[in-house]
Formats: structure tokens, sequence, C-alpha cells
């Protein structure tokens, strides 16, 4: 859709119509070059006969109007290549839901980029979120990092409080523990100090409890040893 705005009387006439966007031709309400010329062209047709502008003025304002256009086409050139270079890298996006009117953050790897109307969206989990929605662009590396920690704190989660501990659950904490030692120094950065200390804890716990159970095995043992040797002496 162009906006094209004949002069009538001094005031421009827009009218909607629906040829294709040319160079020159607004898009939206922004000018275009052709607007400018035609407000320009106005401009000298209805000026003060007594104090007329000067032919500098005028071409100060041409020049202006040209140096913007020109940032502008620059800007958003700049945009579009930025846009492309993100394809196949790992990206965080902040999300507002319309809806409940919070933020919530979505990082996948970008699979394309779709030019639509003159906005540019990014292609991330099979949906498409607007560029402007890009908070982060991760390095594998860093991507990596954040994505075990996520794992780490799941499995943290599905472990038991420390009261319903049971010692059925050696397995399962030192699943856990060997992930958190396997990491390098630099993915331990991401892991949650809470996760951790819950880990720590349990196995703390965990620790005393097997302990005890096979103090208690050997106290059972020795006491089974006595009693067979009292049975053979009564014999």
């Amino acid at each position: 859709m162009a906006i094209v705005a004949p002069v009538v009387d001094g005031e421009l006439q827009y009218e909607r119509t629906d040829t294709s966007k040319k160079k020159g031709e607004a898009t939206g309400s922004n000018l275009g070059y052709d607007q400018f010329l035609q407000l320009l062209c106005a401009e000298m047709q209805y000026q003060d006969p007594l104090e007329p502008s000067s032919n500098t003025d005028y071409v100060a304002q041409l020049a202006t109007f040209s140096q913007v256009e020109a940032t502008l086409s620059m800007a958003e050139g700049q945009q579009t290549s930025m846009a492309n270079s993100l394809v196949g890298k790992n990206v965080i996006l902040k999300v507002l839901n319309e809806t409940t009117g919070k933020e919530s953050y979505i990082d996948g790897r970008v699979d394309y980029v779709l030019y639509q109307n003159g906005d540019i969206y990014l292609s991330v989990n099979d949906g498409l979120y607007p560029l402007s929605s890009l908070d982060t662009v991760a390095d594998s590396e860093y991507y990596e990092a954040v994505a075990l920690s996520k794992t780490f704190a799941e499995m943290v989660s599905m472990l038991p409080n420390e009261e319903n501990l049971q010692t059925i659950y050696k397995g399962a904490i030192n699943e856990v523990r060997e992930l958190y030692d396997g990491m390098s120094d630099y993915e331990k950065r991401f892991v949650k100090d809470s996760d951790l200390e819950k880990l720590e804890k349990l196995e703390t716990l965990l620790n005393q409890m097997l302990k005890a159970e096979e103090e208690a095995e050997k106290n059972q043992q020795a006491d089974g040893t006595e009693d067979s040797k009292e049975g053979e002496a009564a014999t």
C-alpha cells in the first residue's frame, strides 16, 4: 500500500492506493521522497511573495531530507544484515505474553528469517518472533552450559526433601553428583547455589543413614555370632 498525496489549495490530500511500493514512495506513516518533493513544491507555490524563500533554503531542505533518508536506509540495511547473520545461531528471546502481560524467555536456534510487511521475524522452535524480542546471542559453549544447568536443576527438583529421604534414592543422588562433577568450571558457574546446596545436604544425610544401617547390620551380625557361640557351649 502506497500513499499518494497530491496538493490541492496548499493542502495534502491523502488517498490510499493499491499500487506496489516503489522507491521514493511513502509506506505507512513514513514520508517518502516523492511526498517530500510535493511538499517542497507546495511551499514554493504558496510562499509569501513579499518574503520568498531563497534557492539556498530549498537546496538545504532537500539535502537534509536526503541525508535523513540515507541514514534510515543504512539503518534498515544493517538490521537486515544482522538478522541474516543470526541464522543457525543460538539466541535468547524476551517474549511478552499478551494475555498475562508477563515476560518470559525463549531459547533456541534461529532456523530462518522472515520478512513480512516491512517487519523482520526470527523462526525459533517452530515459532515466529519479531527481531525486537532478541535479548541475547549465545555461542555454542554458553548455550550448552545453560542447557546443562537446566538439566541439573530438573534432576535436583525430582529428589526428595530431607525429611522424606530414604536410602533407595542413593542411585538418583549419585547420578546427579556424576553430572555435576562432569561439568567444566565454566559450566558450573550456571548452576544455582540452592540446587547444589540441596544436593550436598541430601548427600550428607544419605551417608549418615547408610552408615547407621551398616552399623546396625554389624551389630546384628555380632549378636548372631554370640548367640551361635552360646548355643554351641550349651551343647
